[in-house]
Order: structure tokens, then C-alpha cells, then sequence
């Protein structure tokens, strides 16, 4: 039985949480400037803001259940304004749509940083972020993620981890840390016969000089949102205002190319002002045609 961590949640869970801490300080130093720095604790605040914004974080994969975030709405706008280079007013009180956006990408950026630190521990999870409503759910874990005391600006919101993925947490920790099966030969001490066990596989050898050699050459890469094949009397009326409609939904991930051949897929972000490309899904031989 996994040992409990202080406050009643397990050390999985723990972890899971100070990772997403972590992150989230991260992206918000990244996109401010100034260190931001957050702590998980299981205590609520004083006076939690009565109303507040949701996020809802679906996560699949090795790990699959739901969490929330609550975020109570003055902070949840100044991370808004943090998020978009805007000057804070006493005029403006409320989120606006484009706040609500910015929110929302804000922790669809710290989630990307969320799934790469988790892959050496709980492997391969995607994590999807969306705007909703409170949870029908009730959470088995909740906890507080708040600025600690040397950040900049002060900042605290409410997380939820429901039963799913708390199960989730402990499971595919107790399996990675367990040892492997014994083979049926090792069971029995039989030596396996060498006739019946497969072909080994050579590995390609290449000297380290060569791979050195290679290291420094640039290689162009560019982003394929979608494609259309049209006609060529369509091709030349076109003109300044006319739309062309791509056979790829606005949801679907983004195509990155190198030299005509996807390497990899992925959800476009804005980082200081400037497309990128957060990576999902890597092709597993990028050399296959």
C-alpha cells in the first residue's frame, strides 16, 4: 500500500501536483519576466473569492481521469493580463472573452510542459484543457497551488483530482517500480532452445566521429496547417479577401515537415508574440517513407 504524503494525499499524487506547480511557475516566468514560484498545499485559503473561473484537464494515456482547476476570477484576470502583455485598469473588473482565451492557453502551455516532465516517471500522457463549468464530480484530492512567499506577484487556486486518476497516479507507479515476469525458461531453470528463440537484431553501428559531423548541420522545418487542390482558373481569379478553406478541422493537430515528410504533430501556441509549435506526437522512424 502506497504510504500517504502529509494532508492525506498519497506521495503519487503529491508528485503529480509539484509537478504541475512547477510548471506553472515556469511558463509564468517565461511569459513575465519576473520569478514566479508555486507550492502545492492541502489547506484552503482564509477567504476563497466566491466567484471564480473553471478549467476542466482530461488526461489520457498512461494516465486517464479528470482534474479541475478553480480560479478565482480577479486572479484568474490577472493572469490574463500576465498572459497578453496588458496593463492592469481599475476600469476592468470582469474576463472578457479574450481574457477567458488567454486563461485558457495559459494552462494548455503549462500542461505541455506538465506532460514532459511526466514522461520519465508515468511515460506517455496527454493532457487537454478547456474552459467548463464546476465539476459534477467530486474530487478525491483537493489541494491549493499558491505563489510562495518570494514571488512577485501573489497568486492561489483551487485543484481537484477525482478518484480515476488519483487511481491512475498509484497504479502506474507501483507497476513501473515492480520487477519484470520471469520468462517461462527462467521459471523453470530450462535453458531455452537455441533453434526455437528468435534472431537477434544487429543494430546499426555508426562511429561517433560521423555522428559528431552532423550535429551542427541546420535543417529547415516548417508547419503544414491543411491542404486543397484547385483548379487552375480558380488559382488565378484569386485575390485579396477571398477565403480558402484547408481540408483540415480548426481542432486537428498541426503537421511539422522536414524537407516534404511529417516528423511530428502538434497544437500551435503564441510565445512572446511569435507562432510555435507545442509537439504531441512525434513519428516513430523518421526516416520511413
Amino acid at each position: 500500500m502506497t504510504d500517504p504524503a502529509p494532508g492525506g494525499m498519497t506521495v503519487e499524487v503529491q508528485e503529480y501536483l509539484k509537478t504541475w506547480a512547477k510548471s506553472l511557475g515556469d511558463v509564468l516566468t517565461l511569459i513575465a519576466g519576473p520569478t514566479f514560484a508555486f507550492e502545492c498545499e492541502p489547506s484552503a485559503p482564509p477567504d476563497p473569492a466566491p466567484v471564480a473561473e473553471w478549467l476542466s484537464v482530461t488526461c489520457e494515456g498512461k494516465l486517464a481521469g479528470e482534474m479541475s482547476l478553480r480560479l478565482p476570477q480577479p486572479e484568474a484576470l490577472r493572469l490574463a493580463q500576465l498572459f497578453m502583455a496588458e496593463e492592469p485598469s481599475s476600469e476592468v473588473t470582469e474576463l472578457s472573452a479574450d481574457h477567458r482565451e488567454a486563461v485558457q492557453e495559459l494552462f494548455r502551455q503549462v500542461a505541455g510542459h506538465v506532460v514532459t516532465a511526466l514522461k520519465p516517471t508515468w511515460g506517455e500522457v496527454q493532457l487537454k484543457v478547456n474552459s467548463s463549468a464546476p465539476p459534477s464530480w467530486e474530487g478525491e484530492v483537493s489541494a491549493w497551488l499558491k505563489t510562495t512567499a518570494e514571488s512577485t506577484s501573489q497568486f492561489s487556486m483551487q485543484i481537484q483530482v477525482n478518484a480515476a486518476l488519483t487511481g491512475a497516479l498509484r497504479s502506474s507507479q507501483s507497476a513501473a517500480a515492480a520487477p519484470p515476469a520471469p520468462t517461462a525458461a527462467e521459471a523453470t531453470h530450462e535453458t531455452p532452445d537455441p533453434a526455437s528463440a528468435p534472431a537477434a537484431v544487429v543494430p546499426l553501428e555508426i562511429p561517433d566521429g560521423n555522428y559528431d559531423m552532423l550535429m551542427d548541420v541546420e535543417l529547415g522545418v516548417s508547419l503544414r496547417f491543411g491542404g486543397k487542390r484547385m483548379l487552375l482558373r480558380d488559382i488565378l481569379e484569386l485575390n485579396a479577401g477571398v477565403v480558402v478553406e484547408l481540408d483540415r478541422q480548426v481542432q486537428e493537430p498541426v503537421e511539422l515537415l522536414l524537407d516534404g515528410k511529417m516528423i511530428a504533430r502538434g497544437e500551435v501556441v503564441v510565445v512572446d508574440g511569435n507562432y510555435g509549435l507545442r509537439i504531441l506526437e512525434v513519428q516513430s522512424a523518421l526516416g520511413a517513407d
